[in-house]
């Protein structure tokens, strides 16, 4: 196949009958309970987000299985359709640990290949019972170290900005062996495993400051199968994030619309001023054009294609863009009241920002498209 040619079956890039029926679901359902004013609240508590509402979330709509097997209690579906929650996600800004338990975590297991640790975790994730995240993935080389004890394994070392790291209750760790790298499951105990919430810019996304202190772990896969794992899953965390931030982009560009259609000046609507009519039509098509994007990288994940890398890395520049794009339209459009703090377009442009360094920056994930596609300078012989 020609990497600059990518094909994939144009079906998947067209939403479905029961994707739109979710997409409607969803967009009640947060509104409803992730208004502005509920996200203000739910920051306020230990964990950061409702756990009332992550249940509900798991168990009315089922959300949290959506892309997990029936075999380990999951709805079946595929990553379409938990797209679909995610971009919805975004656009409500929910603050939930979505991202680090149902992407991340839960594909990293099923990546993994081990079917005893899928028994055992899946099925909580699926129901919201279990909340887990990775730590060390994004790291050239792991920081946290396994060593034998007995006839198990205990971790020593520090993983920083660890997504949901203070409150989850399982942590996936790369970690570096005599042998090489493998993955561990962890369920962090509070005499092993110190966990620090860091102060990050964005509130509705925490992160943390992990250290293990010969913490219990289980070795999860095949020795020689945890840089495949952890690539994997950093693509299917590519794709998901722009689907979040194709969410928040169109978020941000409804409520500016509406914006502009109400507010008035010299007798006129200052949306009928030609000035702003053409920056809105160039945000629009920005936004079209990262939401080819994101579909064509969830198609990737969906179909298993072999073109994920090249598809996630394309959206995760492309959507990080457009999202920070989108996020200052939204204050500046709005003039003097998008810069207050009470208005909730500091709290998207606080999630823009952070996603940003999700993953990889726009320019590093720019630098591995054109190495996927041969486009890299060759070092001179």
């Amino acid at each position: 196949m020609n990497h600059r040619h990518p094909e994939i079956d144009p079906q998947l890039l067209s939403e479905t009958d029961e994707q739109r029926q979710l997409r409607a679901i969803l967009r009640g359902f947060y509104a409803e309970t992730s208004g502005p004013e509920d996200v203000r609240r739910h920051l306020a508590t230990p964990r950061g987000h409702d756990e009332a509402l992550w249940t509900r979330l798991a168990g009315e709509i089922g959300v949290h299985g959506l892309a997990i097997p029936e075999e380990y209690g999951g709805a079946g579906f595929g990553f379409a359709e938990l797209a679909v929650a995610l971009e919805e996600s975004g656009r409500a800004l929910y603050c939930a640990p979505l991202l680090s338990t149902v992407v991340l975590a839960a594909h990293a297991l099923l990546e993994g290949g081990d079917r005893d640790a899928c028994e055992r975790y899946l099925p909580r994730i699926a129901d919201g019972t279990l909340t887990a995240t990775v730590a060390g993935f994004d790291a050239d080389a792991p920081a946290v170290e396994a060593r034998r004890d007995g006839s198990g394994w205990t971790l020593r070392g520090r993983a920083d900005f660890v997504l949901d790291g203070a409150g989850a209750d399982l942590i996936l760790v790369r970690s570096r062996t005599p042998d090489g790298p493998r993955l561990f499951a962890c369920e962090p105990a509070s005499g092993t495993c110190r966990r620090t919430p860091r102060r990050v810019l964005d509130e509705t996304r925490r992160q943390a400051l992990v250290e293990f202190r010969g913490a219990p772990a289980t070795a999860l896969g095949a020795e020689d199968h945890a840089e495949e794992t952890v690539t994997a899953t950093l693509d299917v965390g590519r794709a998901a994030l722009a689907a979040e931030q194709i969410g928040g982009s169109g978020h941000a560009l409804d409520a500016t619309v509406e914006f502009v259609a109400q507010r008035h000046q010299f007798g006129r609507p200052i949306g009928s001023f030609q000035a702003l009519k053409h920056r809105m039509a160039d945000w629009l098509v920005a936004i079209e054009a990262a939401r080819s994007a994101s579909a064509y990288a969830t198609a990737c994940v969906a179909a298993a294609s072999p073109q994920l890398p090249v598809a996630a890395s394309a959206a995760a520049a492309v959507c990080s863009e457009t999202f920070r794009l989108a996020t200052a339209e939204y204050v500046q459009l709005h003039g003097g009241i998008g810069f207050t703090w009470e208005h909730p377009a500091h709290l998207y442009v606080r999630r823009a920002r952070s996603d940003e360094v999700l993953f990889g920056t726009a320019d590093q994930n720019r630098t591995r498209l054109a190495e996927l596609v041969g486009l890299a300078p060759q070092p001179a012989a």
